[in-house]
């Protein structure tokens, strides 16, 4: 069986050619560059870019895992359970950061899943 050709614009007409393959170039040169950023783990935030802040003032931070660090903030494994209003909010950092497979910061100190269980749970 033959793989059928991917031709989106063989029976455009010419002035329909030269509209869509500027906007589909442009298309794949931002979904490269996303990729890039995706494999580089290099994000801004953009209403702080529109709103005329430097690409540096605008660069979110993460840790080694991935997760979002505020400045000043701090890393995965610099957590305890002081650091967290609710058993909740614990739970769902425990998890992201590895889960009971990982608990690098100690928050789950009977090794049952459950992360700071003294802390209110709302």
């Amino acid at each position: 069986m033959a793989i059928p050709k991917f031709k989106p614009l063989a029976n455009a007409s010419e002035g329909s050619k030269k509209v869509a393959k500027p906007i589909l170039i442009g298309i794949i040169v931002l979904l490269l560059g996303a990729f890039g950023l995706e494999v580089s783990n290099n994000d801004w935030d953009l209403g702080k870019l529109l709103s005329g802040s430097s690409l540096e003032e605008a660069r979110v931070m993460r840790d080694k895992d991935g997760n979002v660090v505020t400045s000043g903030g701090k890393f995965t494994d610099e957590y305890n359970c002081d650091d967290f209003g609710t058993q909740v909010e614990a739970q769902k950092f425990f998890k992201n950061a590895g889960g009971p497979t990982k608990d690098t910061n100690g928050l789950d100190g009977d090794n049952d899943g459950e992360a700071c269980e003294s802390l209110p749970k709302e």
